[in-house]
This record gives structure tokens, sequence and C-alpha cells, in this order.
């Protein structure tokens, strides 16, 4: 007879939340400095007829409804599991990060047909106030990036509320350089190019976002995770003679999921097998959560339609 064995890996699921959750208070602080500096930008962005301003503007916007996606991901997350819900909220970051991705997509999208059209017909920029306005963001943005860096490595949901932030660094630069170039030569189609600039910018990284994030959904194997090499490092264990229906998948940031049906030779110790397949998964590929089914050869044979 099968027998199923499961190996809940509660201390790695918890770790992982805790990850995500430490970035709550900083999500919370970049978020008020995001908001602020968002009203002063609009405001010197309409006064000095910069495109370059405005776009960043926008770029900020996506921001403050990105970290507060994340901040709410976050919280739903932190909600318990039930009965209907056995994995708790866990996902919803995967969503939030989503989210973020496709918001940002449409921000660039938004200020490249802008930037064109602006492009095709010139118009007056100063190129002061846009300068002292971008600095200031400049120093923001640097705030925010080492506020929410440490938590980008640990979390999809927090590395897509990063990725906006740096995205709006840059953007403060290529403002800068704009109203330099203004200022000293005043050619004002270097605003739209900026303009262009800060949304090529934001694309590659968002669009390598929104592919690791929709994998995630997929169900696809994490990422440095080799299933051809959990194969072999599974059939090495002493008693096992074959797998099956091997997946590997991952439930949110840092929190990856196997499950796998072992074949065990007729003499093979079942708790002991268990213990070394549990111990392989988690020391070799740091997945704790794991569900291994344990079958013997005979039972394997008889339901494959063969004879020993």
């Amino acid at each position: 007879m099968a027998r199923e064995a499961e190996a809940h890996g509660g201390t790695r699921l918890h770790a992982a939340h805790s990850a995500a959750a430490a970035g709550a208070r900083p999500l919370a602080v970049v978020l008020v400095l995001v908001l602020a500096f968002l009203v002063v930008e609009v405001v010197d962005g309409v006064l000095t007829n910069s495109l370059a301003l405005i776009a960043d503007a926008g770029h900020m916007l996506s921001d403050a409804a990105g970290i507060g996606l994340a901040l709410l991901a976050i919280w739903f997350a932190a909600r318990p599991a039930t009965r209907e819900k056995t994995y708790g909220y866990y996902r919803v970051e995967i969503f939030a990060a989503v989210a973020n991705a496709v918001i940002l997509i449409g921000v660039a999208g938004f200020i490249l047909f802008e930037a064109f059209q602006r492009l095709a017909s010139p118009s007056e920029v100063i190129g002061g106030p846009m300068i002292v306005v971008a600095l200031f963001g400049l120093g923001i943005n640097a705030i925010s990036i080492r506020l929410l860096h440490a938590g980008a490595r640990e979390s999809l949901n927090l590395r897509g509320a990063y990725l906006e932030v740096v995205g709006d660094f840059l953007g403060s630069v290529a403002v800068i350089v704009a109203g330099v170039v203004i200022l000293l030569t005043g050619w004002t189609p270097i605003d739209p190019i900026a303009s262009i600039a800060i949304a090529l910018l934001i694309l590659p990284r968002t669009w390598s976002l929104l592919r690791e994030a929709v994998d995630v959904l997929l169900q696809a194997a994490p990422r440095g995770v080799d299933l051809d090499e959990v194969r072999d490092h599974v059939l090495r264990a002493e008693g096992v003679v074959d797998i099956h229906d091997l997946h590997a998948w991952t439930l949110t940031s840092g929190q990856n999921v196997v499950s796998l049906h072992a074949v065990m030779d007729r003499d093979a110790d079942p708790a002991a097998v268990l213990d070394e397949l549990c111990a392989c998964l988690t020391d070799d590929f740091d997945m704790e959560h794991s569900t291994i089914q344990l079958e013997t050869i005979d039972r394997q044979r008889l339901e494959h339609g063969s004879h020993p």
C-alpha cells in the first residue's frame, strides 16, 4: 500500500512572510515621501511647461499606486489560512507585483506617446526650476532606494516597488540633464528626449519583473531549481528505485514547494527513506515544504499492469 507523508516547512514559510512584512514600515515611509514630492513635481511641471517633469510626476503617481498595492498585499498576506484558503493569502503579493508591472508599462507607453507628440510640436520650457525640483526628487528617491533595497532581494512584491523607485531616480537624473542643456543652449527638444529616456529605462526591468511574477502564477519551476538535478539527488537516496510525478513551484517569494512519488525497494524502511528525502530537498534545494508519497515497487508494477 502506498504511504503518504508530508513535511511542512513551517519555519520557512514564517520566515518568508516575515521578510515581506519587515518591508511594510519602509514602504509606508517611502509612500509618504513619494506623495509629498508628487505634489511639488506636478505644480512645478505645470509652471515650467516641462513634459519631462510631468512624465516623471506620472511615474511618481504610479509609484504611489504600486507602493499602496504592495502595502495592501503585505496586510493580506498576514491574514491566517482558512479551511477554504489553506495557503492563506500569500499569493496576493504576486498579484501586486503583476499589477505594479502593468502600471509601469502603461506609464511608460503614455510617456512615449506624449514625448513624440512634443517632438513634433516643440514648446518653451523653463530649465532652472526643472533642475531644482529634480535635485530634490533625486534626494528623495535615493532615500527610498536605500529603504527598499534589502527587501527587494527577498520579495517580488517589494521588488516591484523598488523598481518603481529606481525608475524615478533615473528619471530625476534625466530631468536634471534636460534642465542643464536647456539653460546652457536653449534647445528644448531635449525635454521630450529625456522623457523618452525615462520610459526606455523603465521597460526592461519591468518586463523582467512581470515575467517572473507570471511564472509564479503559472506554477513554473522555481528559478535556480533544476528538476533533473532534483530527480538525480532523490534517486541517490538509499532504498529509492524510481520517482514520478515530480513537481516544484513557488507559492510566493522565498517559498518553494515540491511534491513527488518515490518508489521504494521491497526491503526499504519507509521512515528512513522519508527522512533522507526531506533532508535532501531541504539541504540541497532549499525546499522545506514538501509532499512525498512513498510507494512500494510491487504496487507500482501492479498499477502499470506488469509483474515482478
